[in-house]
């Protein structure tokens, strides 16, 4: 007998005022076919106020185009167990589910949420995490707000609002930003009137696939501007042609972990390990991580190595110079 398929999730966080709920208004009202469980995370005695979900209590309320939504505080996963219990049970009908967090909110405890423990990682499976960035307020919000930069940080999807109320340089400016922190991340401008939700679920960015390192943003995407940041949370992007000493880079990984798992928000790779013809696949958030083997490379003059990790002031020329030391040969 088959396990069920596990119900996706996504997760939509953001800054204060960035359009999370307008964006999931819409989102509810759209004719898009699909039965959409949305959950507002709230955190605190008090409510954040909202014109979309029900206050203080756990109720579901279904939509007339079949969506479905609550508010809920403290547990979150007692909650995914009840919801789940009640779709198993036929009293709930709904086909993934979407989390939306608190513009306060640091994405780290739900996003870890879905891989410590056991029951929830048969019943859902993350599939991926969009921020919305208000592009007014974005630069003084990323300047003062460490949560900011988290959410950011932990992002496979930034959806940029307000594009329209800046000029081109400035967007360009936020681009090369935002790409600084993670580059892993896909950027989408999000103008006025468009709902492009299609892109936004399937995204399978905490699947352990080939797919790990693609969503890396070239440099070359933006123009070069004269505006520079100092962002403690920023990427590193290791490559090389050819492959690698397994033993010597679970070194490395491990040692960082052991030093800096606090500070290491997220991780993917792609590696050719000199004792296998397949693709080793990893990916991790903070100290929980998971590997598997792909596909064999197709030749040996294909079999390369790509790792990004994000994280807080990482030691990034130290572990540069690490990670140049597992190249095998």
């Amino acid at each position: 007998m088959t396990s069920p398929t596990p119900i996706p999730v996504t997760l939509l966080t953001g800054f204060l005022g960035a359009g999370k709920t307008t964006l999931l208004n819409r989102l509810l009202q759209a004719d898009h076919g699909q039965r959409i469980a949305v959950i507002e995370n709230e955190f605190g005695p008090v409510s954040i106020d909202s014109a979309l979900l029900v206050r203080d209590t756990a109720e579901v309320i279904e939509m007339t185009n079949g969506c479905l939504c609550c508010t809920i505080r403290g547990d979150l996963a007692g909650h995914l167990r009840d919801l789940h219990r009640r779709r198993a049970a036929g009293e709930l009908a709904f086909d993934r589910l979407v989390i939306e967090t608190t513009g306060l909110a640091d994405p780290t405890p739900l996003v870890q949420t879905f891989f410590g423990d056991p029951d929830l990682l048969e019943t859902y499976q993350l599939d991926g995490v969009l921020t919305l960035v208000d592009a007014v307020h974005a630069d003084r919000q990323l300047d003062e707000h460490a949560v900011a930069r988290k959410q950011v940080g932990f992002a496979d999807l930034l959806l940029v609002s307000k594009a329209d109320l800046i000029n081109e340089q400035d967007l360009i400016a936020l681009g090369q930003r935002l790409a600084a922190i993670n580059p892993l991340a896909t950027q989408h401008v999000l103008w006025p009137g468009e709902l492009p939700y299609a892109d936004w679920f399937s995204l399978r960015s905490f699947h352990l696939d080939t797919r790990a390192p693609t969503g890396l943003v070239e440099p070359a995407r933006f123009r070069p501007v004269t505006r520079s940041f100092a962002d403690d949370i920023a990427a590193l992007h290791w490559q090389h042609d050819g492959r690698v000493d397994r033993q010597k880079v679970g070194a490395v990984v491990q040692g960082l972990l052991a030093e800096r798992s606090d500070d290491l928000l997220r991780y993917k790779g792609v590696l050719a390990v000199h004792d296998d013809p397949r693709r080793l696949i990893f990916q991790g958030v903070h100290r929980i991580a998971g590997f598997d083997y792909g596909e064999a490379w197709e030749s040996e003059d294909r079999a390369r190595c790509d790792i990004v990790l994000i994280g807080r002031d990482l030691p990034t020329e130290r572990l540069r110079t690490e990670l140049d030391g597992c190249a095998f040969g």
